[in-house]
């Protein structure tokens, strides 16, 4: 072994240091990692025994060996097991590479040219290998170290975030990747919510059923990733685990949905989560909510003196008696009269008398153009409780 290669054997002890010290330095889990001297010493080792290894295997044009591959495993088992987070993995194995090719520049002379082009040519298969086998014992030492539904949750948050998913996490939590998803958002009312424990056994008991990603971004708000081939078939799932869950947390919720794909999810989210914002509170969801459900809502938001014009017919509305839950009731079966009274349990005259004591307070018929614009979109706001 001579030429650029003898440089990077013995140089890899000076450079496997530097390497450790920007992990530490960069990474908080490698931090913690490396807060043991042992810990430290037994990465430092891994770190010069890799660089020896490849400046050999380069040097001969050969391959990693299977026992090379089961060291990558092993070494990347340990970072699972400790609980290195699957952002901190793939941060530190790009900053691996580019640490290779910096040593790479700083070890070639210019009569070198032969056996850079040799070790460029090297890296790539072998680094994607030495990858996959440091990403396959790092997903088995998660399993051993972090509960299935943390390990769901990160699957999710990853997606969300727009980043490449791990090899083999999917298949690892038994969960299959789509192109394209239902992001579903389930917002639940009140002052006080669920514990992380109880959080965690929510998604639990879901997981049981639908076995897709699903996380809590907020402590009021479960977001469900639904996989999206038939689009009816996936927003009649999304409505099933939205109701699922209203069920077990017993508390009244309201949703927001939106179809987008991957790598394009937190615009999606973004949206799915201003839908659940608008839509009305209830008990059971009886409707998974998306865009057409409330555009206009979503327009009034940007608006602030149209929304106060709707929050002073609202004030008017509660006048009373039961209007708001009238004119609820008329526009969900499409105004028709005598479905309208069934549902409300009331006389058709009864009903006739709550609509003219609505034209009295706003001036607006409820089964006009005028009145069902404006006052659909006052009901749905209400509901949302948005004026609360």
């Amino acid at each position: 072994m001579d030429g650029l290669f003898k440089v990077l054997w013995d140089r890899a002890h000076r450079n496997a240091r530097r390497a450790v010290n920007i992990y530490v330095s960069e990474l908080p889990d490698f931090r913690s990692a490396a807060e043991d001297a042992r810990a430290r010493a037994a990465m430092l080792d891994f770190a010069v025994l890799l660089r020896r290894r490849k400046a050999v295997l380069a040097a001969e044009g050969a391959p990693f060996t299977d026992q090379d591959l089961a060291m990558l495993t092993a070494f990347g088992e340990e970072r699972g097991t400790q609980g290195v987070s699957l952002g901190a993995r793939r941060r530190v194995l790009d900053l691996h590479d580019v640490l290779t090719l910096r040593e790479i520049h700083e070890a070639a002379g210019l009569d070198a040219v032969d056996h850079v082009a040799e070790m460029i040519g090297w890296l790539p298969m072998n680094a994607l290998a030495g990858h996959n086998a440091y990403n396959q014992g790092f997903l088995n030492g998660q399993k051993r170290s972090l509960p299935l539904v943390k390990r769901v949750q990160d699957l999710a948050c990853t997606l969300l975030a727009d980043i490449s998913v791990m090899p083999g996490l999917a298949d690892s939590l038994n969960v299959k990747l789509a192109d394209r998803y239902v992001i579903t958002v389930v917002r639940m009312s009140g002052a006080s919510f669920p514990t992380h424990q109880r959080r965690e056994e929510i998604i639990g008991a879901l997981l049981k059923r639908y076995q897709v990603p699903m996380t809590w971004r907020e402590p009021d708000e479960l977001v469900a990733l639904l996989p999206c081939g038939d689009t009816e078939t996936a927003e009649e799932r999304a409505l099933d685990l939205v109701r699922d869950f209203a069920r077990t947390v017993g508390r009244p919720c309201a949703t927001g949905a939106a179809i987008g794909r991957i790598h394009a999810l937190a615009d999606t989210v973004a949206l799915a989560r201003r839908i659940s914002r608008e839509a009305p509170v209830e008990t059971v969801p009886r409707h998974l909510r998306t865009m057409a459900d409330v555009f206009v809502e979503l327009g009034v938001t940007q608006l602030p003196q149209v929304d106060e014009w709707l929050r002073s017919i609202a004030q008017r509305l509660a006048g009373g008696p039961d209007l708001v839950s009238t004119l609820d009731a008329y526009y969900r079966h499409d105004m028709n009269r005598l479905n309208t009274a069934g549902s409300l349990r009331i006389h058709p005259r009864t009903l006739d008398y709550r609509f003219r004591r609505i034209r009295e307070l706003v001036g607006m018929n409820p089964g006009s153009l005028q009145g069902v614009r404006v006052l659909s979109a006052v009901v749905a706001r209400v509901l949302a409780g948005r004026w609360s």
